[in-house]
């Protein structure tokens, strides 16, 4: 299959860029590779990208040093957008698709996978304390729901069977939580307060 310019592209540290010319490209040491990359750090063939109907799909393909997509090691497939960046061995290339529409949004986009215990803000994991992922997690699990703080306290503070948990604890917990996932914490967008009743987080 081949690709109508000026198409997805690959850009390189030294600012070259590498067109996928085709629906699947390898990239790796060997010189049969779509994208040839001259370092012992790459295996010869180390990842390869995809597209699937209108998406494109980074994979690593059993590499000795891994694939990392924004910084994050990738174990299955994961999908690329815009502006992503792809570590292969140690060269950096960034990803490009001119043919996507991008939208500002004050909403970023949040998500939290329970599996790895990751959380991501804009596809970047974010570093959070273990009670400020709980706090995340379980308003994940109830996102579009308001969750009051009796709630919360429960799901976070679980060794306190009885209660005793503070409000200002809670208050002061989701506004660390707010200092990782928002844009502006001073003008939450994606963890708001309803007054009176709790929290409630905003996912699309």
């Amino acid at each position: 299959m081949t690709l109508e310019f000026p198409g997805p592209f690959l850009k390189d540290p030294n600012d070259q860029e590498h067109r996928l010319k085709t629906a699947c490209a390898t990239i790796g040491r060997a010189v049969e590779c779509d994208i040839v990359i001259g370092s012992k750090s790459t295996s010869r063939e180390h990842a390869r990208i995809r597209l699937d109907g209108h998406r494109w799909f980074l994979e690593d393909l059993g590499s000795t040093n891994g694939t990392l997509l924004n910084e994050e090691r990738v174990v299955t497939p994961m999908e690329l957008r815009d502006g992503d960046t792809i570590s292969v061995g140690d060269v950096i290339f960034t990803f490009h698709d001119p043919d996507t529409t991008t939208r500002e949004s004050a909403i970023p986009d949040l998500e939290v996978d329970t599996t790895a215990g990751v959380v991501r803000v804009n596809r970047r994991a974010v570093s959070l304390s273990p009670k400020e992922y709980l706090l995340a997690a379980y308003l994940y699990d109830h996102r579009g729901e308001v969750c009051s703080k009796d709630e919360i306290g429960r799901a976070v503070w679980p060794e306190y069977e009885s209660g005793g948990i503070f409000d200002y604890q809670i208050e002061n917990l989701v506004r660390r939580l707010r200092t990782r996932i928002e844009l502006d914490p001073a003008d939450p967008q994606l963890l708001v307060t309803v007054r009176g009743l709790g929290y409630k987080l905003l996912v699309a």
